[in-house]
């Protein structure tokens, strides 16, 4: 069963980067890497734990660039492969979707309320069920999170609230570049 899980996690993951190149090459470019980068930890570093459970839980800041001619909106997803153990990770857990961001937002700031999200911006669903950033909280072991940006050549529409998968279907065809910045963290005793 186990197998199965990462094996399908794994799957969808290559769905969604094939739907990126595919689209890429359709509209006559290449696939175009987006720079993602936050000013508080760096690629494959621990976030600090201001931005967990066991700290203020905020989102932490983060920024982009390197967005392609055409694009029309951006989206954001935070999730983590590794839960509920790294060693045996069963599942992904959402942290924060976001769409529609609007391609003249270079970032994001720290603690960033639902009113401070750029014009346009709509929210989904993470995994405790609620819009918004939920923070690193791993039962056990280290995990990683990982914040990925998405260039649309399309505004979607008002997708109610979706959930990570319900987003990734409505984005297929339409991602034009993509980038991410990974995180780790570990719970202190």
């Amino acid at each position: 069963m186990r197998t199965g899980l990462i094996l399908g996690t794994c799957v969808v993951g290559a769905v969604l980067l094939a739907s990126t190149l595919a689209t890429a090459q359709k509209k006559g470019g290449k696939a175009v890497t987006l720079s993602v980068t936050s000013s508080k930890f760096t690629h494959q570093q621990e976030i600090p734990a201001l931005y967990t459970c066991q700290g203020k839980d905020l989102s932490p800041p983060l920024a982009w660039s390197g967005l392609p001619a055409g694009t029309k909106s951006l989206a954001l997803i935070v999730d983590d492969p590794d839960a509920p153990d790294p060693r045996a990770p069963r599942m992904t857990w959402v942290h924060w979707v976001l769409y529609n961001l609007p391609p003249t937002a270079t970032g994001l700031p720290e603690a960033v309320a639902p009113g401070a999200l750029p014009a346009g911006t709509r929210q989904g669903k993470n995994d405790w069920k609620r819009t918004g950033y939920g923070g690193p909280c791993p039962p056990i072991g280290r995990h990683r999170y990982f914040h990925k940006v998405f260039a649309l050549d399309v505004v979607l529409p008002d997708l109610n609230e979706p959930t990570k998968a319900q987003l990734e279907e409505a984005m297929k065809g339409h991602i034009i570049a993509s980038g991410q910045q990974i995180g780790t963290y570990q719970k202190k005793k």
